[in-house]
C-alpha cells in the first residue's frame, strides 16, 4: 500500500528542474525610456494637492501683481516693463519651491523605494526631475508674462492711453533666465538636503538673509565689495533683470554659479546615489 502511494506521488524525471534550466538566462528587457520618466515626473508635479495649489498660486500671484500695477502704479509707470518686473518677483519665490518639492517628494512621501526599484539608475530620475522643473518654470514665466501683457493692455485702456511696450525680447529672456537660475538653486537644495522643510528653509535663508549679510559686508569692507560679484550668486543673477550684462558680469555669474550650483549639485547627486532609501 505504501509502495503504491509513493509511486503515485513521485514526480516524473521529465518534470524535474535541472541545473541547466535554473541557469537559463533571463530575457533582456529594454530600459524605461527617458520620455516616460519625464511623463511620470510631470504627473507627480500636478497630482498632489500641494503641487497643484502651488502651481495655481503662481497664476494667482501673477494676476494679483498685474492688478496691483494697474491700481497703484502712476500713469507714467503703466508700461510693460513694470508688469514684467511685478510678475517676476512672486515667480522668484514660488518656482524654487516647485523644484524643491519635485525632488524631496520621493523622501517625504516615501515613494523613493518604488521609484528607485523600477529605475535603479538614480541619476536618470534626478535628470528627469530637473528637466520637468525647468520646463514648468519656463512655461510658468511665459504664462505670467502673457498675463502681464494683458494687464498692460487693460491698464492702457483704463487710462485712455496707448500701451507702451518698453521691454525687448532679450530683456524678457534675461528675466526668464534669472528665474530659472533661482529655480535651480531650489532644485540643488532639494537634492542636497532631501527634506522639504530643510530645503525650503535653506532657500529662504539664501533669498533673504544672505543678501543682507553680503550687502552689509560690501558696504563696510571695500575688499569684499570688489569680489562680491565672484562670490554672491544672487547678486550676480539679479543683474539679469536689468537686461544688459557685460563680459565681467557674465564671468561673475559663471564663477558664482559654479560655487552655488554646480559644486553643491554634484555633492547632492553623489549623496543621493549612495544613500539608503527606506
Amino acid at each position: 500500500m505504501s509502495t503504491a502511494t509513493t509511486a503515485s506521488t513521485a514526480v516524473p524525471r521529465s518534470a524535474e528542474a535541472t541545473p541547466t534550466d535554473l541557469a537559463a538566462p533571463r530575457p533582456d528587457l529594454p530600459p524605461i525610456p527617458f520620455t516616460r520618466l519625464l511623463g511620470v515626473e510631470a504627473r507627480k508635479t500636478f497630482d498632489t494637492r500641494s503641487g497643484f495649489w502651488l502651481l495655481a498660486g503662481i497664476g494667482i500671484a501673477a494676476t494679483l501683481a498685474t492688478a496691483a500695477v494697474i491700481v497703484f502704479a502712476p500713469d507714467s509707470a503703466q508700461v510693460y516693463g513694470s508688469f514684467a518686473q511685478a510678475v517676476g518677483f512672486p515667480m522668484a519665490l514660488l518656482l524654487p519651491v516647485v523644484a524643491v518639492l519635485a525632488v524631496t517628494s520621493e523622501w517625504s512621501q516615501r515613494s523613493g523605494l518604488t521609484t528607485f526599484t523600477l529605475v535603479p539608475h538614480r541619476g536618470r530620475v534626478l535628470l528627469a526631475k530637473g528637466v520637468v522643473a525647468v520646463a514648468v518654470g519656463v512655461v510658468s514665466m511665459v504664462l505670467a508674462m502673457g498675463i502681464g501683457a494683458l494687464g498692460n493692455l487693460l491698464g492702457a485702456a483704463i487710462n485712455g492711453v496707448d500701451p507702451v511696450w518698453d521691454s525687448s525680447v532679450q530683456q524678457l529672456a534675461m528675466i526668464v533666465l534669472a528665474n530659472v537660475l533661482g529655480l535651480l538653486v531650489g532644485f540643488t537644495l532639494g537634492v542636497l538636503l532631501r527634506s522639504s522643510p530643510a530645503a525650503i528653509t535653506a532657500y529662504v535663508v539664501y533669498w533673504f538673509l544672505l543678501p543682507t549679510m553680503f550687502g552689509l559686508l560690501a558696504a563696510y569692507q571695500s575688499w569684499f565689495a570688489d569680489v562680491q560679484g565672484w562670490i554672491d550668486f544672487q547678486y550676480s543673477s539679479t543683474l539679469l533683470y536689468e537686461g544688459d550684462l557685460g563680459a565681467t558680469e557674465w564671468a561673475h555669474l559663471g564663477v558664482s554659479g559654479l560655487l552655488w550650483l554646480v559644486l553643491p549639485l554634484t555633492v547632492g547627486v553623489l549623496l543621493v546615489r549612495r544613500s539608503e532609501v527606506k
